[in-house]
């Protein structure tokens, strides 16, 4: 048997020990908890509410959307990738479809995307709202990409605010409901 000392206060101060350790617990993993859904929203995912009609048909003021950060922090930015971004001047985000890259000639003929003098396939553009829609060719800065809304008609995008700089991207878009 161990020795309980003056007044056998031994087990006494164990089962303060062993109480305080066990209220620590869930703090600790409250904590943790917590700090890590800040971190993955912080620099992982984030929702994101749709504001316009401008990527209509593909998604619809009120839809929602989840963008993730990671991919374009280790600058995996693909032509086609639906992307966040704060427009210059604005703290509200805004959601578009990368239609070029850096090093890119874009151009839209008779609402037609070509980049590098290529006609590009959009299934997800209403191309019969398109029609008459003529824009550049322009070259796509290094370090930037060329943002379209997918309802070309009703969007403002790089036609009207220029490249957006890979830098200035929040988000790529991983899931829509």
């Amino acid at each position: 048997m161990p020795p309980t000392g003056a007044g056998g206060t031994s087990t006494a101060l164990a089962a303060q020990r062993s109480d305080r350790g066990g209220r620590r617990w869930p703090t600790v993993g409250l904590i943790v908890a917590v700090g890590s859904v800040l971190l993955l929203r912080l620099f992982v995912v984030e929702p994101v509410e749709v504001a316009s009609s401008s990527m209509a048909p593909t998604l619809r003021a009120g839809d929602h959307v989840l963008t993730e950060s990671a991919s374009l922090r280790l600058g995996a930015v693909r032509r086609g990738d639906l992307v966040t971004f704060a427009a210059a001047g604005s703290d509200e985000l805004t959601l578009k479809r990368v239609a070029a890259l850096g090093g890119d000639r874009v151009a839209i003929h008779d609402g037609r995307l070509v980049v590098n003098r290529r006609s590009v396939p959009e299934p997800y553009a209403d191309h019969r709202r398109m029609d008459s829609i003529y824009f550049g060719p322009v070259d796509v800065p290094a370090g930037s990409v060329f943002v379209l809304g997918d309802n070309r008609d009703d969007s403002r995008d790089s036609r009207d605010i220029g490249p957006v700089p890979v830098r200035d991207l929040v988000g790529r878009v991983v899931l829509t409901w």
